[in-house]
């Protein structure tokens, strides 16, 4: 585990966060098992933790994107994390708007990626975030969501 991985699991006891590698049940699943560089489908303990979620009555917060999910395609894995929630980091990822169904509510969260960065990749990008650090995430179709879900 690199070393800020590790400093933010020293962290959540500080915050009253039980944290737990074999998980018996949960008030809130914080999903960030496989990131953004996903290939293939979700094996070994990850799968497993994937589909114990999937068969949680707690609600899921994705972290970045559901894990399982593809980020460009949207193409779920065998197993794929179904999410109440998906908070992306920087902008959204392509595949988030390809399957709202595992993804939930769409949240976008600034971690300061300077405007600078997307201008020397050729990408104009509007500040989302003069609202907030996280910011909702509007798709098609789909409506606002509800503050009090459960």
């Amino acid at each position: 585990m690199q070393a800020a991985a590790v400093a933010q699991v020293e962290a959540l006891p500080r915050l009253g966060a039980r944290l737990s590698t074999d998980p018996q049940s949960a008030d809130l699943i914080i999903d960030a098992l496989v990131g953004y560089s996903i290939r293939g489908d979700p094996s070994g303990r990850a799968g497993e933790l994937i589909c114990w979620a999937n068969d949680t009555s707690a609600p899921t917060l994705a972290l970045d994107l559901p894990s399982g999910l593809d980020p460009t395609t949207g193409a779920p894995g065998t197993p794929t994390v179904t999410a109440d929630a998906t908070l992306t980091l920087a902008l959204p990822k392509r595949g988030l708007y390809l399957e709202p169904s595992l993804v939930g509510d769409l949240y976008l969260g600034d971690i300061g990626v300077p405007a600078q960065a997307y201008r020397s990749l050729g990408l104009e990008v509007a500040d989302p975030f003069g609202a907030g650090p996280v910011v909702w995430v509007p798709r098609d179709g789909l409506p606002a969501p509800q503050r009090d879900r459960r």
